[in-house]
């Protein structure tokens, strides 16, 4: 993989962009929303905005009522603007992400560090430390936040392409407990790095000692998308002995661990597989080299479409695993 290649893939996060008049939004700040206490689904409206019944982001008419007009980048003739008004509609999209987490697959938020209302969460399903399979979700790097693959699926595509509710909702049903990570929600609105998460590396060390190692899980398995295969395979380096214990199954879509220079294991090889971007069929298996672990299609050219396009294939991977 080219150094080319993984610019390509921190493009994608930043992807396409929202609309609607930047006057009525420019004043409209994330924090603004936070301190009128607004609920998600209401914040999403004052900026003109609101998902369909197909999970479709659409611009809300004059009489309040959804159109079929989705989301345009270009709300101003300046760039800066438009850029500013599509991370405004990009923070409501994470507070709508967490409100359907919480309301639709009730999710819990749990404290990071513990103890503390000034830090970041994760979540969890219900009775999550007390199932015998625990299936941890780690987004990549950029802009989203836990629940989210892509914020550009998710605002130009659909909620189910964009975020981790179909892998939330598979895994429930199995009967798997479920844990939400949050590696990229490292500063608090000061400025000041959150303690126990002031990177994704700190953040995910301290949910497997504070959260992870009390679980009763036997058997767990880690889904990570692009720069979380680096923070899965970090955790691995530092656990080691526990890590290789509990760990049965890694599912890792378009994953850049090879950029964190950590040695691939035996038993990374073993447990792991990488589904990447290509054009080939879903689950054609792809060159790897012997230093890596097991490369398969996703059955996408994405990068950012990979964790959708082979979910089926991921779960399958998790039930043989988990099953052994």
């Amino acid at each position: 993989m080219s150094l080319r290649f993984l610019r390509k893939i921190r493009v994608f996060f930043k992807s396409k962009p929202p609309k609607q008049n930047w006057q009525e939004t420019a004043d409209i700040s994330y924090c603004t929303i936070e301190r009128e206490k607004m609920d998600a689904v209401k914040a999403m409206k004052h900026l003109g905005y609101a998902f369909n019944s197909e999970g479709q982001l659409r611009k809300v008419g004059v009489d309040g009522q959804v159109t079929e007009e989705p989301f345009q980048f270009n709300v101003s003739n300046q760039h800066q603007e438009c850029q500013a008004h599509y991370e405004e509609l990009g923070n409501a999209v994470t507070e709508y992400v967490y409100h359907l987490m919480e309301t639709e697959r009730d999710l819990t938020r749990l404290p990071v560090p513990k103890d503390s209302n000034k830090g970041t969460f994760i979540f969890v399903s219900k009775d999550y430390d007390q199932k015998d399979v625990l299936v941890i979700l780690i987004h990549g790097s950029g802009a989203v936040r836990a629940g989210q693959w892509a914020r550009s699926l998710i605002i130009n595509d659909n909620l189910d392409m964009g975020t981790q509710l179909p892998y939330i909702k598979t895994a429930q049903e199995k009967g798997y407990g479920v844990m939400v990570l949050n590696p990229n929600d490292n500063c608090l609105a000061t400025g000041q790095k959150i303690p126990n998460s002031s990177s994704g590396e700190e953040h995910t060390n301290y949910v497997w000692n504070n959260y992870v190692k009390n679980t009763k899980a036997t058997k767990i398995a880690i889904v990570a998308h692009s720069y979380g295969g680096v923070l899965t395979v970090t955790l691995a380096d530092q656990l080691k002995s526990e890590f290789e214990k509990r760990v049965k199954a890694i599912a890792f879509t378009d994953s850049v661990h090879v950029y964190s220079n950590i040695e691939i294991t035996k038993f990374m090889k073993e447990v792991a597989r990488n589904w990447i971007s290509s054009q080939s069929p879903l689950d054609t298996p792809m060159n790897t080299p012997d230093y890596d672990i097991p490369r398969v299609s996703a059955g996408h050219q994405k990068h950012e479409m990979t964790s959708y396009s082979c979910m089926e294939s991921v779960f399958k991977f998790i039930d043989e695993k988990v099953s052994l």
